[in-house]
């Protein structure tokens, strides 16, 4: 498939799963990993990656940690420069596993006129959605408050599986930095949104059949907590957007 996903990392040596990753490189064009400045020794992992599999990995290493939101901005932007139709980004602890990925990819394919479809974790029979109840009730919250900032109605605004159509709108939503490093996703969808010219339904969220909590993960409760604060002036940095590029 003609698409490139960017993994933002920050050290992640010790938990990165090379054979997933090699195994979702064998579906795309290639699987960018963002090193977001790391001490751990993440580039050495992925540098081994790149002498076993080649072009199917790519690295771009950041002298110093700018932040999720910052990482995965650069690592698309790279990415279209390189000439892929579609774009996407995927979490580095895989609980969203690689196959979801190339399914999200999938489905972008086969939907031409969608700008974005974005994973969400939903628990439904068949479906093997594991998150911890903490961190359920405050997702539900925060997409609450998300879709009332946005506008529209979004189930899972922060699951770390999205795939973008390369074009104008994902161009101009990545002009520039984002606000905040954990609300990012929000800021992008948007932004996304906010740009005139796209189909009449331009975003698909699509239910995943596999989903689970990792431990360690680098959002905690406080910057959950300070994620949902910075919602407060989303629609205003989205109408400033559209005033800019629509």
């Amino acid at each position: 498939m003609s698409a490139r996903i960017v993994v933002p990392c920050f050290n992640e040596s010790s938990r990165l799963d090379v054979d997933a990753f090699a195994e979702l490189a064998r579906h795309v064009d290639q699987v960018v990993f963002v090193d977001d400045g790391s001490t751990d020794g993440t580039s050495a992992v992925i540098e081994g990656m790149i002498a076993e599999h080649g072009d199917a990995i790519g690295l771009i290493a950041l002298s110093s940690n700018v932040g999720k939101a910052e990482a995965v901005r650069v690592g698309l932007l790279d990415s279209i420069e390189r000439g892929s139709a579609l774009v996407g980004y995927l979490d580095a602890d895989l609980a969203t596993p690689g196959s979801e990925m190339v399914r999200l990819i999938g489905i972008a394919t086969e939907q031409p006129h969608r700008t974005a479809v974005l994973g969400s974790r939903v628990a439904l029979l068949g479906h093997t959605v594991r998150r911890r109840p903490a961190r359920h009730y405050l997702g539900r919250l925060y997409a609450t408050a998300a879709s009332l900032a946005l506008g529209v109605a979004v189930y899972d605004t922060q699951c770390g599986a999205k795939v973008f159509r390369v074009g104008v709108p994902l161009q101009l939503a990545l002009a520039e930095p984002f606000h905040d490093p954990w609300s990012f996703d929000v800021e992008l969808l948007g932004r996304l949104l906010a740009t005139p010219g796209q189909s009449a339904d331009p975003v698909l969220e699509v239910p995943l059949v596999n989903w689970s909590d990792v431990s360690g993960s680098a959002v905690g409760p406080v910057a959950g907590l300070r994620a949902l604060w910075d919602l407060a002036g989303l629609r205003r940095r989205v109408r400033r957007h559209r005033a800019r590029y629509g």
